[in-house]
């Protein structure tokens, strides 16, 4: 008897936030698509072979100044005005001559932004998005759901409904997937609120997911799990995988963001998973801060108890991983492949740049660190994919019993 030997990887890809400032902005401002080719030539030299290529309101059209955000986006993409053949054209060839290609677009915004001008103006921004995906040969576009925080849980379903249900129907017209990412994104405003994107969990993907089948849109709603903001929110991967492959919806993760978060146990000890909920200095004489600046520490909900993490950066810390408080990156490897229905040899693995102290905004410097990191995906899900075939294909076959149990899902 002969049996093979065939592990499945996953395709990597890095986001391109994780370098901002790339292509001065006085040398892309004038010329948008020189951005985009010298990421893909940047992501050569790491021997990555996507990008997922980051699009953002052009920063003079911004409704958040960039001293607010936590994480600053990255208009890589510049939609100031709208992709074309030409535009579409240049790009494809440096992809040719660079051998990288696009995993999918990125555009991370509040598409349930209370104020409808806002609103509008971001709407058309993702068509625009949606547009330059189909004329650069990608098939999906990631970004947010949102939240309109004057409105509750369930009004802002009533929302989803009425305002990004036609987003996906545009969406469905151009061949489109839309994959979300589950930061809840407490910072976003100075309210209390915490959940201001309401698709930050399997509970409320399962909810939105029954409204978009409702109305012809399922295929177009996919979900891209990021692993950080699980533990943002005291999940672990294995068992959120495991509860949608109990409910029947282990098909909703089409991507990964690999991006890490460590928790401080002190912070935790002092606020709790909610995070620093007064005193932050986001206000200032009983009312929001006029400083945009001040903004930012809005972000102490999540900042104060957890800090993103580079995959690699971290060190390796077992009790961590058994408390849910890091990342265990093989472990979540291996749940992918065992509880979720997906394709693995097609499905995206990006690796995606948040660890404050290392946001070095220089080629040179960040270069390094940032292929070390993406060495450090490939061999994890290389790893993952030997164990996989040797736990579930090859042992089996020779009819050899797996060793041990490996970490269950739901346990306390």
């Amino acid at each position: 008897m002969s049996i093979s030997y065939d592990p499945q990887h996953m395709k990597l890809s890095v986001l391109t936030a994780a370098l901002q400032e790339l292509t001065p902005r006085e040398k892309r401002d004038p010329d948008p698509d020189l951005a985009i080719e010298e990421w893909l030539q940047f992501s050569a030299d790491m021997n990555c072979p996507y990008i997922q290529l980051a699009a953002a309101l052009h920063p003079s059209e911004s409704d958040i100044p960039a001293e607010a955000m936590l994480d600053p986006v990255a208009n890589t993409l510049d939609l100031r005005q709208p992709f074309n053949a030409e535009r579409a054209k240049r790009v494809q060839a440096a992809m040719h001559s660079t051998g990288v290609g696009l995993s999918d677009l990125a555009y991370f915004d509040n598409m349930l932004v209370a104020d409808r001008g806002n609103r509008e103006k971001k709407k058309e921004f993702m068509l625009r998005v949606f547009d330059a995906a189909v004329m650069m040969g990608t098939d999906a576009v990631c970004g947010f759901v949102g939240r309109n925080p004057d409105l509750s849980m369930d009004q802002n379903l009533e929302m989803f409904e009425a305002e990004f249900i036609p987003l996906l129907k545009e969406a469905k017209a151009r061949g489109l997937t839309y994959r979300v990412e589950q930061c809840p994104m407490p910072g976003w405003n100075t309210t209390d609120l915490w959940h201001n994107n309401i698709a930050y969990a399997p509970g409320p993907w399962i909810a939105l997911h029954r409204i978009c089948e409702k109305h012809g849109v399922g295929d177009q709603f996919r979900i891209h799990y990021d692993p950080s903001h699980a533990v943002l929110m005291g999940q672990d991967t294995r068992s959120m995988f495991q509860y949608l492959k109990d409910e029947g919806y282990n098909f909703l993760i089409a991507g990964f963001h690999v991006k890490g978060q460590v928790t401080d146990a002190k912070g935790i000890s002092a606020w709790g998973w909610g995070g620093q909920s007064m005193e932050r200095g986001d206000w200032i004489n009983g009312q929001p801060s006029n400083n945009p600046a001040d903004h930012l520490n809005a972000w102490k909900k999540q900042v104060a108890t957890c800090e993103h993490e580079l995959p690699g950066t971290a060190k390796h810390d077992p009790l961590a991983y058994l408390q849910n408080r890091t990342v265990d990156w093989l472990d979540h490897q291996l749940a992918a492949r065992e509880l979720l229905d997906i394709d693995v040899a097609n499905t995206y693995l990006v690796v995606e740049h948040e660890y404050p102290p290392a946001r070095i905004q220089d080629k040179a410097q960040l270069g390094p660190l940032l292929q070390a990191s993406i060495d450090f995906c490939r061999a994890i899900d290389e790893s993952a994919a030997a164990m996989y075939a040797i736990q579930q294909k090859l042992l089996p076959e020779l009819g050899i019993p797996v060793q041990g149990f490996g970490r269950e899902p739901y346990r306390s």
